[in-house]
């Protein structure tokens, strides 16, 4: 429908600038999909190079259906007819210098340009296909109750952890205490509270069974003592709530009041200001984008800064501030001695890799110093660690070998970068820094008197080694003679 549409006639400028503006709003194309290039211009489409055609006389490019002849070759009559005449020279010459296709083609961007905003909206459909089908599935929650109950086992109490939230103020919260807690044997459509007695506990979880059903253990069930749904008993008077029997049990007693009367008195129950405590301990002072000091997992001997991602009970995703897509990440606790403050290397001479970010983002600011575990003052007035001593220390990579090493560095406020014996990189890059008062670290013989394997430098025999080569060697020299 094109053919012999000459664009040099084209008296109209209103036509023109319709073009430009219609160019004006093409959307971005994300460079994922194919693309055409010809003489400086690029054209997008979903296909790449199917159903388009270049002008073998302009060298302009367009839908393949609206090129003139059998063949589609030209984009038009005169660009056909012009190809065999004396201007072919002269056309050519102008694509080979790479000036611009002559006007009388302009209106086969009409074409491209729906074709580019096909291929944004294929584009964008795709990418919500992607998105949907890599949603991710919640797995569900591991069964504490029943994994305990089905092995015979009994959890840590939380009062063991002192790390942990609620570690420090657990206080008395034991077997027989009695709360208030959702009653889900009932057919009301409204949320009703009923009181249940403490089982077992396991650390959070502790199996619960509601008053009334006295040894009957059919609606025992486990739940965490630090969800909003468990309050002690008194709370649902004070905030309105009402207190329902389960279903089940309604028929036993026609006095329910005295009968609750009768069973709490003289029991214990939560702290009035349990949820209180349970919300102030899920507060970390740890925030997202702090930047802290870290070691470098691919270099232990240094450290390096990464910013706070996201903090989950204490724990806290580590980025390094030069990762470009947050890939380069990994998990610590925010009391790890892997972490420190900025500015912390420097001030006992720990080996840091500077950053290559000129200045912060928007939202970033250094972790206050008191948020990090502080570390036990050590006196080094008298005998002391020296470069070059010997000792036996954790391997940091295989935590359960204690390996012969070297105080390869002493710091200043008692750090030591150690290195394991006949294992060393050459330039250091595998030193690691413990404290003077890490656990990981002993004086030589700690493993002889503990009867614990030591593990050898590479290239050196144990006395059992030693001992296992000789028999060896008589059995072998032994044999030789018996065979002449």
């Amino acid at each position: 429908m094109f053919d012999g549409y000459d664009s040099c006639s084209e008296e109209s400028t209103s036509s023109s600038s319709s073009e430009d503006s219609e160019d004006e709003v093409v959307p971005s194309i994300p460079a994922s999909l194919p693309i055409i290039k010809n003489n400086g211009q690029v054209y997008t489409y979903p296909d790449g190079k199917a159903g388009m055609a270049t002008c073998e006389m302009c060298g302009m490019v367009g839908v393949r259906d609206a090129f003139y002849s059998k063949t589609k070759r030209f984009c038009s009559v005169s660009c056909s007819r012009s190809y065999s005449s004396n201007s072919k020279k002269a056309s050519i010459l102008a694509r080979l210098q790479g000036k611009p296709p002559t006007k009388k083609a302009k209106v086969l961007q009409k074409q491209p340009l729906m074709a580019k905003l096909a291929a944004y909206a294929q584009y964008q459909a795709s990418q919500q296909n992607q998105a949907k089908s890599k949603a991710v599935v919640p797995a569900e929650s591991f069964d504490w109750g029943r994994y305990i109950c089905s092995n015979n086992t009994a959890g840590a109490p939380v009062s063991c952890f002192k790390h942990a939230p609620m570690g420090t103020c657990w206080g008395d919260i034991e077997e027989g205490v009695r709360i208030e807690v959702l009653n889900s044997d009932t057919n009301l459509s409204t949320k009703v509270y009923w009181i249940a007695e403490i089982i077992k506990l396991a650390g959070f979880k502790a199996l619960l069974r509601y008053e009334g059903f006295d040894n009957d253990t059919s609606k025992d069930f486990w739940s965490n003592l630090c969800i909003p749904e468990v309050h002690p008993v008194g709370w649902c008077a004070s905030s309105g709530k009402p207190l329902v029997p389960p279903k089940s049990i309604q028929h036993k007693y026609s006095n329910w009041k005295a009968f609750l009367v009768k069973r709490l008195t003289g029991s214990k129950t939560l702290p009035p200001d349990f949820n209180g405590k349970v919300h102030e301990n899920l507060q970390f002072p740890f925030k997202k984008l702090m930047r802290v000091e870290v070691v470098d997992k691919n270099y232990l001997c240094r450290t390096r800064v990464a910013l706070v991602e996201q903090v989950i009970g204490g724990r806290l995703r580590l980025v390094y501030e030069e990762s470009q897509d947050q890939s380069d990440d990994f998990w610590c606790h925010m009391f790890s001695p892997l972490i420190h403050n900025i500015g912390w290397s420097r001030s006992i001479g720990h080996r840091f890799k500077r950053s290559d970010i000129a200045k912060k983002i928007e939202g970033q600011v250094d972790a206050p110093a008191q948020f990090f575990q502080k570390v036990k003052d050590v006196d080094q007035s008298g005998e002391w660690f020296k470069d070059g001593m010997k000792l036996e220390a954790i391997d940091p990579l295989n935590l359960s070998a204690i390996c012969v090493a070297t105080v390869r560095k002493v710091l200043a406020d008692g750090y030591l970068m150690i290195g394991i014996d006949g294992s060393e990189a050459v330039d250091g890059s595998d030193w690691f820094c413990y404290h003077s008062t890490s656990p990981s670290i002993f004086p030589a013989g700690f493993c002889e008197i503990n009867n614990i394997e030591l593990t050898h430098p590479r290239g050196t025999y144990s006395a059992h080694c030693c001992i296992n080569v000789l028999f060896l060697y008589a059995f072998i020299v032994i044999k030789v003679k018996n065979t002449y």
